[in-house]
């Protein structure tokens, strides 16, 4: 039945990076070819952040990982996509996943290209599309006019930027803007919100093709406060965010988790976190709670297009 409500659009886009893009993914691939995820590349720690400083390319890590979540497991090429190097060598700590889409893309005319051939290897039908295919930094503006340049670096400010922008600014990936201009239904989130959500809606063409969809917008809250500046702001001024970045209130509803089921306007809460892993929200019960949600939708919907019955 969970499937049921979900299996009516043709196009869903999810929007984010890093461990909650792959979640939310894997729990909609059954979707299959009309799953498209837009995958933050703006990433510059770790074994990414070693790959643009020295390549100057874009950040793989999470468009990996997204494809990591993705691939039939336990396979032999997921298990080497995921191998991470060890001991003292310049190769330590690089994932291979990495290694090779940095690879692959220097092959390839583009970096799509490169996450097409993986996903062709490792028989992903979901599709990803990074949000720009050329390289850029996340910057964030402090109040007293000073800049704070790189995710790292943004994610350990004392103080909560009061803009964000992109070093250099840079166009979005033509298939990104697309997809989410023609979708039926929008997920932003759940991930880190200054660094995995706010990226893509950075783009100005990207937040057009976002103010003239015509697809249903659901927010997916994560499941705890975050230890970076964004735990200071309430679900309100994230939404706020966002809205003022995309130049129009386009998010119908709020997914948030709650011990029980509440119902409102915007936020909706509903039991999501995993039994085994409370850090994790729960793949059956995310697509409980996304079903509930669009089944109100269409049924409100239906509710206003029925006739009005006409006294004598």
């Amino acid at each position: 039945m969970q499937h049921l409500m979900l299996n009516q659009f043709e196009r869903v886009v999810a929007i984010g990076g890093g461990h909650g893009l792959g979640r939310v993914l894997s729990s909609l691939d059954f979707l299959g070819s009309r799953l498209t995820g837009i995958v933050a590349t703006t990433d510059n720690g770790g074994s990414t952040g070693r790959l643009r400083a020295e390549q100057d390319c874009i950040a793989w890590g999470d468009l990996r990982n997204c494809l990591s979540h993705l691939a039939n497991r336990p396979s032999v090429g997921s298990q080497l996509f995921e191998y991470r190097f060890q001991g003292e060598t310049e190769l330590s700590g690089h994932n291979l996943g990495n290694l090779i889409l940095l690879a692959l893309d220097q092959l390839c005319v583009r970096p799509l290209e490169a996450v097409n051939l993986i996903r062709n290897l490792l028989k992903i039908e979901t599709q990803l599309i990074p949000m720009s295919e050329q390289p850029t930094h996340l910057v964030a503006l402090q109040a007293c006019g000073s800049k704070v340049f790189g995710e790292i670096n943004v994610d350990s400010m004392d103080e909560a930027p009061i803009a964000l922008c992109l070093e250099p600014q840079v166009d979005a990936t033509f298939e990104a803007c697309e997809a989410v201009r023609h979708a039926d239904l929008v997920i932003l989130g759940p991930g880190s919100f200054l660094t995995s959500i706010m990226p893509p809606l950075l783009l100005p063409k990207f937040a057009k093709s976002l103010a003239a969809t015509k697809a249903q917008v659901i927010f997916i809250d994560n499941l705890a406060e975050e230890a970076s500046p964004a735990g200071r702001f309430s679900i309100e001024q994230r939404i706020a965010w966002c809205h003022q970045v995309i130049g129009k209130p386009i998010i119908h509803k709020v997914l948030r988790h709650g011990e029980q089921t509440r119902l409102g306007p915007l936020i909706n809460y509903f039991p999501l976190k995993n039994r085994h892993n409370p850090n994790l929200h729960d793949q059956a019960n995310l697509l409980d709670a996304l079903s509930a949600l669009l089944r109100i939708k269409s049924e409100l919907t239906l509710q206003s297009n029925q006739p009005l019955a006409l006294s004598c």
